[in-house]
């Protein structure tokens, strides 16, 4: 095992040991909303919980918590708010959502103990920030993950149910006014479906397919022996586990896939040439994780091959998606802005996500959602 695993999982049994505190000073780095600082104080209400919304950009829908980009501070606004996060005993999010700035407040303010990120995929960001050990050492950092399960859960059956009904063919025919023979569409609860990542979309993503019938495949790294048989892997819905790296050998037995996955060194490009080669033909491919999973180049022939019957995509590898990515234009191509995890109620389950790790760090016991600080997710 690497010396820098050993000192990650060092910082895990350290952290889980330390004593109760009795107050924190908690600074609001990203927006949130007054009913939502109410909620959190009601909560939790040994957090002194600091705010000053006019330092923070307004949000345009639920989850903007990079706010307006035409929105500035003034040079005085700017020296106000880095003095408020260069206070923070905790931070309920990433400042301006930019690692650099998460790295300067980091390095800034020695009394800095935990950070919370406003996305499920937190950890790219820290990874992003280049902190030192000693500063992973001492800041905890918390994702969101899980707040996002039932709307990504609901894109993915969508995705699913449009790869199995031939909603491509369907649009086509009457894009062109076109009353052709009949055909036999494919149901879902005959197919069997690959969940790519176990966690709280995933099982979210699980639960759903499950429940119209489909016989689920399920991803973890946990996953010791290869594959776990129905009735003890442990998580609803899903009947098999393998390890992520052994997806190529269940892909011909799979009609979907639907990725979930954190975007980390271990996981870009895992699905790529060998997986989609060794799909059945016409399967269908749903990404709501991240997009650097995809090889979308891969997927790209895999679709004009007919490997690959239809794609629903919520993330890609670069966003936005490029105007000459041939994604847009192609006919068996559903291309989501990145906008299918929103929900009204967002905000909400975040801001209680947070109160309740609050309340987990003031009695000294470990947090939810922990950033891994090796691998990143």
């Amino acid at each position: 095992m690497s010396t820098a695993r050993h000192r990650a999982e060092d910082r895990l049994r350290h952290r889980a040991e330390e004593p109760a505190e009795d107050r924190l000073r908690v600074v609001v780095a990203a927006p949130l909303s007054e009913e939502n600082c109410a909620r959190v104080r009601e909560l939790e209400p040994r957090i002194d919980l600091v705010v000053d919304h006019t330092l923070l950009p307004p949000m345009r829908w639920p989850a903007d918590f990079a706010g307006d980009p035409s929105w500035r501070r003034t040079p005085a606004q700017q020296r106000s708010y880095e003095a408020a996060v260069d206070s923070a005993d905790a931070l309920y999010g990433i400042p301006d959502v930019a690692p650099a700035a998460l790295a300067r407040t980091v390095h800034a303010n020695p009394r800095l103990r935990w950070v919370h990120t406003m996305a499920a995929g937190g950890g790219s960001q820290v990874r992003a920030a280049r902190l030192g050990d000693d500063e992973l050492d001492r800041v905890r950092f918390t994702t969101s993950a899980g707040v996002h399960g039932g709307p990504l859960a609901e894109f993915a059956v969508l995705g699913v149910l449009a790869g199995a009904k031939d909603l491509p063919r369907l649009a086509r025919q009457q894009r062109h006014h076109e009353w052709s023979g009949r055909w036999t569409m494919r149901q879902v609860s005959e197919q069997t479906v690959l969940v790519l990542g176990l966690g709280g979309i995933g099982r979210a993503v699980a639960a759903k397919l499950h429940a119209l019938g489909a016989t689920v495949i399920g991803t973890s790294r946990r996953c010791t022996d290869g594959t776990a048989v129905a009735g003890v892997t442990g998580v609803a819905g899903v009947t098999t586990v393998v390890r992520p790296d052994r997806i190529v050998e269940v892909a011909p037995a799979v009609d979907a896939v639907v990725n979930t996955l954190p975007g980390t060194p271990a996981t870009e490009h895992l699905l790529g040439t060998r997986f989609f080669d060794a799909l059945r033909p016409g399967a269908t491919v749903v990404s709501v994780g991240r997009g650097s999973v995809v090889d979308e180049a891969a997927l790209l022939a895999a679709l004009d091959s007919g490997r690959v019957g239809f794609a629903a995509l919520d993330v890609f590898e670069t966003e936005p998606l490029p105007g000459h990515s041939p994604l847009w234009d192609h006919e068996r191509v559903l291309v989501s802005p990145h906008t299918a995890a929103l929900d009204p109620a967002e905000d909400r389950l975040i801001a209680e996500l947070f109160a309740a790790n609050a309340t987990r760090l003031l009695d000294g016991r470990e947090l939810l959602n922990r950033v891994n600080t090796v691998e990143f997710y």
